[in-house]
């Protein structure tokens, strides 16, 4: 059985996560500049085993796709051109930036660090996938 992987895209930045092999755990893995991500993918993907990506779905309060939805869709089609092999899943983000912050606040991490927006990027992806990994 393979990892899942989160992916928390961003125009300039898309924070990844991943679960342990046993898909019990889901650790922050990285922030990669989105250009390029696919390259970043295809070389991850050679060295551990991934069976679903799960795209954070960007979503207003009244369940409608925001306005972020419109970069996402593109992605996530070339994504499974690319990757046929792997299940892409969708997982609504919503307040996924609010949570991963207010985590980092509790977590004890200072300031300066907390205004990291890459790292906010990987831990939003680390939300995305506990949010995954509790629904299934």
């Amino acid at each position: 059985m393979g990892r899942l992987m989160a992916i928390d895209y961003g125009k300039k930045r898309t924070g990844i996560a991943v679960s342990d092999p046993e898909r019990i755990i889901a650790t922050g893995l990285c922030t990669v500049e989105t250009p390029k991500l696919m390259q970043w993918l295809k070389d991850y993907f050679s060295r551990e085993a991934v069976d679903v990506i799960v795209v954070g779905e960007p979503k207003h309060m009244d369940n409608t796709p925001s306005e972020s939805a419109q970069l996402i869709e593109p992605f996530v089609k070339k994504l499974t051109e690319l990757f046929p092999d792997k299940t892409i899943e969708r997982e609504d983000e919503r307040f996924t930036s609010k949570i991963a912050f207010q985590s980092m606040i509790d977590s004890g991490l200072k300031k300066k660090k907390r205004q990291d927006k890459a790292l906010i990027d990987t831990v939003a992806a680390t939300v995305i996938l506990q949010s995954y990994m509790q629904r299934i």
